[in-house]
């Protein structure tokens, strides 16, 4: 069993994440070269602030993979042919489903005891989708027969959540996506027969791509909540460079599974840490990613709340990509 999955205290998680980035110093080049650069002696790392997180930029001009690996398999970020996209090679999937099927365990139940539904039109349009890999995965463990896609056929997953009758679905889906879903529910059909919505929940995970006029997260999740008649509408926090996911049961406020945290950077200063409460750009410690770089910096602005973390946009002038295209 992956020691990663074992963690349950704060020390754990320090023990586990020194000894993951002094392997990743040993055995994954990028990783070692950009250490070097910052003149760290990785053997004077002791605590997690001391340990310095790759630019998520990397990965579109390197392969951020170990040395003694190798893999045909890797996830792909969203963008026109004409960005420079993402690449994050997988060397061993296993470690990525027991990630998934933990975090989704942990935070929503088991993934057996669900229907998966996925409005992700803009993801199935594409190859390389790590989020499409996570529903299929979860679709493969619960196995019925009514999980399935939907790309822009309204009306199809209309009927068919009018056709589920005491079962627990779980509607994955992209922002712009389930904003035109409800369009359609609410101009195709009357008020009256959108009784499909008590054991429905939606997990929204992000994305307008342009398709829709930007609004804030919480603009998003009352528009959501009042057109799908719910208290709360989920969210899912992860990207390609990812192999770990935070889920929000509400109020975009997320959590992390144990072998994962968020530590906030400021942004002037990446060797500076904001205090809770303040915003600055987002770090990952994924230990997932034991064969890539589990130390990431991203272009993602949040804050911390208590011991939960916010999403609030993006860094001014980083390129759009697939995921947090929201602000708040």
């Amino acid at each position: 069993m992956n020691t990663i999955f074992d963690i349950q205290t704060e020390q754990d998680f320090l023990a586990e994440s020194l000894r993951v980035f002094r392997y990743q110093y040993e055995n994954i080049e990028v990783y070692r070269n950009f250490v070097s650069y910052l003149n760290i002696k990785h053997d004077e790392v002791t605590k997690l602030e001391d340990i310095p997180f790759l630019p998520i930029e990397m990965f579109k001009n390197h392969s951020v993979i170990d040395k003694n690996v190798t893999t045909d398999l890797f996830f792909q970020s969203s963008g026109t042919t004409q960005m420079n996209l993402s690449k994050h090679f997988i060397a061993d999937e296993n470690i990525y489903q027991e990630s998934i099927y933990k975090s989704f365990e942990q935070f929503i139940g088991k993934p057996e005891d669900f229907i998966f539904l996925g409005l992700l039109p803009s993801y199935l349009e594409r190859q390389n989708s790590s989020l499409i890999y996570m529903v299929d995965y979860l679709m493969k463990k619960s196995a019925k027969p009514e999980n399935g896609y939907f790309l822009y056929n309204h009306s199809d997953l209309f009927e068919l959540l009018n056709t589920i009758k005491d079962q627990k679905v779980i509607l994955f889906g992209v922002s712009f996506a389930l904003l035109d879903f409800l369009d359609y529910c609410h101009s195709e059909r009357s008020e009256e027969s959108l009784n499909f919505l008590e054991n429905l929940i939606v997990i929204e995970t992000g994305g307008m791509k342009g398709r829709k006029e930007e609004m804030t997260k919480n603009e998003l999740l009352e528009i959501l909540k009042n057109g799908f008649k719910t208290d709360q509408i989920y969210s899912e926090y992860s990207m390609t460079e990812l192999l770990s996911q935070a889920y929000s049961l509400g109020n975009n406020e997320y959590d992390c599974p144990n072998w994962m945290k968020i530590m906030i950077r400021n942004t002037e200063d990446p060797f500076a840490y904001e205090k809770e409460g303040r915003t600055g750009a987002i770090n990952i410690i994924d230990l997932a990613n034991i064969h890539s770089c589990s130390f990431i910096a991203t272009q993602d602005l949040g804050k911390i709340i208590g011991d939960k973390f916010q999403v609030l946009g993006r860094i001014d002038h980083s390129d759009i990509r697939g995921c947090s295209l929201l602000v708040s």
